[in-house]
């Protein structure tokens, strides 16, 4: 039987149409020759051959199993007599099978798909086979490169003793690594829902820190915080999970992505710094009480000499104490921050008679600044009275510190809508861009060539906006490098209809 039985076209068009098909060849099923046909031009150019070389030899004398990468059972030889048995197409979704280079005259790896599909005679028996074939290197290639990829990713993440997680934000499907399990007080085998998982968080910090950072995410795209967990045998642990939202074409947020770690023993070494730190603050504050005292003693027992030098020496040794006194404060309020012990006293005031008794206080011991404030009427908050003041004085000696002798510092007060904002403006040397979103970190400082003689530690800002946010506030900076700076912080005003 001719070829052009297969098909109602003349030999000639049958022929064209073939030659240029899609990585096609016909063989005969004349077993154990299989002899070809005819073959398209795409199967010679990924075969790097010619039709000369290959048309009327059988397919093993122009295809030769390779029998090293080749199983048994999908080797062409074995396939093509299964399909004449069976006269069903038999697929063959991968296998290797190298090729010689034209031009390196090398073997290079080349993996296929193929399928094989029976052609039936006049006598209804399985006359040709149709082998069709493609090359998928590429997209293996890939894959292998994906699952290395991800294998390393694993590998990184167990060595790092990471957990990541997957969040659907749409159907709330939640997928995770085993490791998240065991950082959450479980086996690793254990199946945890979102909601056992958020059931093990401290109720304050699901509240306070984990609801803040969701909504925060949905509009930045990042992810980070820290909190306390629970686990299921009544321990303290911590945890940190960091991640990232995934948006589709309409900037909608659909996933979150992220990693979740065990801070435990890390934050374990923080308390007992905090506490040292407390202890040895605290230790510090009785003496430097005696001191402080002894200087008013003294100060007042040689008023009546009128000696300028000793007021001013005692002046200055007093100036002194209160700052180092401030200092201790301040790590006493820091250690109890990062501990969870600082609570607010909260109680109703009138912010502008706190704001000029502050101003009376920094300028019985500090001079050449200028601090101007006016104000029309007493504006009423429901604090921690001692904690904003704190904030303001901290507001009003930076202003001092960073200023210039003479300057002008001005502080406001002001309702806006239902809260209360304070200002302190100064002219200092103001407050690169780069340098205003992290200035309220702990511990953060300035480097620059002016900031070199300033002492600080870079706590006073981040005890400040620690403050106001726990008052449910805001706190910001407006600021031009070389300008001045102007400091803000807002407060919710009390609902008088209540």
């Amino acid at each position: 039987m001719s070829v052009d039985a297969v098909t109602d076209l003349p030999e000639n068009i049958f022929q064209l149409i073939f030659e240029k098909s899609p990585g096609s060849l016909l063989v005969k099923a004349n077993p154990p020759y299989f002899t070809i046909l005819a073959v398209s031009d795409s199967y010679l150019s990924i075969t790097s051959s010619t039709r000369e070389g290959i048309i009327g030899k059988g397919f093993f004398e122009a295809f030769p199993d390779d029998k090293v990468y080749i199983e048994e059972n999908i080797r062409a030889r074995h396939i093509f007599n299964k399909v004449i048995v069976t006269r069903q197409k038999i697929d063959v979704p991968n296998y290797r099978f190298d090729v010689i280079n034209e031009k390196t005259k090398e073997k290079e790896i080349h993996f296929w798909s193929c399928g094989n599909t029976p052609i039936f005679g006049a006598d209804n028996n399985v006359a040709y086979i149709l082998n069709t074939v493609v090359d998928i290197t590429e997209e293996v290639n890939a894959k292998e490169a994906a699952l290395e990829s991800e294998s390393r990713l694993r590998l990184a993440t167990d060595a790092a003793e990471l957990a990541t997680w997957d969040l659907d934000l749409e159907t709330q499907t939640f997928v995770y690594s085993p490791r998240l399990a065991e950082i959450f007080g479980s086996p690793v085998c254990t199946d945890l829902s979102l909601i056992d998982i958020r059931s093990r968080i401290n109720p304050d910090d699901m509240q306070n820190i984990v609801m803040k950072a969701y909504f925060e995410a949905l509009v930045t795209g990042n992810y980070l915080y820290e909190v306390r967990v629970n686990w299921p045998n009544g321990s303290l642990h911590w945890v940190r999970t960091q991640g990232v939202v995934i948006k589709d074409e309409k900037k909608r947020p659909v996933r979150m992505l992220g990693t979740i770690l065990d801070i435990t023993e890390s934050k374990r070494d923080e308390i007992r710094k905090n506490d040292f730190i407390a202890m040895a603050s605290h230790e510090l504050k009785t003496p430097l009480t005696s001191i402080k005292a002894y200087l008013q003693i003294l100060a007042k027992k040689l008023s009546p000499l009128q000696d300028t030098f000793v007021t001013n020496a005692l002046m200055k040794a007093g100036y002194q104490v209160n700052k180092m006194s401030d200092l201790i404060h301040g790590f006493l309020d820091l250690s109890k921050l990062e501990s969870g012990k600082l609570q607010l006293q909260e109680q109703l005031f009138d912010i502008n008679k706190l704001i000029t008794d502050v101003i009376a206080d920094i300028n019985a011991v500090s001079v050449g600044n200028y601090i101007k404030f006016k104000y029309r009427e007493p504006i009423f908050i429901n604090a921690d009275k001692e904690k904003i003041e704190q904030v303001i004085s901290n507001f009003l000696s930076n202003a001092i510190k960073y200023s210039d002798k003479g300057s002008k510092i001005h502080i406001g007060s002001k309702k806006d809508e239902s809260n209360l904002v304070v200002s302190v403006a100064d002219e200092g040397i103001g407050i690169k861009l780069k340098d205003q979103e992290k200035l309220f970190q702990r511990f953060y400082r300035v480097e620059s060539e002016k900031m070199k003689n300033i002492s600080g530690f870079g706590i006073g800002l981040y005890l400040a906006s620690e403050i106001i946010l726990r008052h449910k506030g805001r706190i910001w900076v407006e600021s031009d490098d070389n300008a001045g700076s102007t400091f803000y912080f807002s407060l919710p005003l009390p609902d008088v209809s209540k």
